[in-house]
């Protein structure tokens, strides 16, 4: 496979996979830190770097808007919920260091 080909499919299912967190707005980043080890924001915070490295200014907050697909506030405050002392416990004990 020619790069050009590798980079239009990476790209292709790196678009499903951020279409497919904006459908599930039931799963916490909580959750997905639990069982995966990253999560939306992690996600965003790599395209900004990647974004960076390429001499393209933008911001958390404009990374954020790309994979949430609207304004991280505006998300939060439709679909986060508080973690519970389940999850918070689980998040200590699979982030310890």
């Amino acid at each position: 496979m020619d790069e050009a080909t590798k980079t239009e499919l990476e790209a292709a299912a790196f678009r499903r996979m951020v279409q497919h967190f904006r459908e599930r707005t039931d799963v916490q980043n909580i959750d997905m830190m639990n069982l995966a080890g990253f999560c939306r924001n992690c996600l965003s915070r790599w395209y900004q770097e990647a974004a960076n490295a390429k001499g393209i200014d933008m911001d958390k907050l404009e990374a954020r808007e790309i994979v949430y697909g609207m304004p991280f506030d505006e998300w939060k405050a439709k679909y986060q919920t508080d973690a519970t002392p389940e999850q918070k416990a689980a998040f200590e004990e699979t982030h310890k260091h």
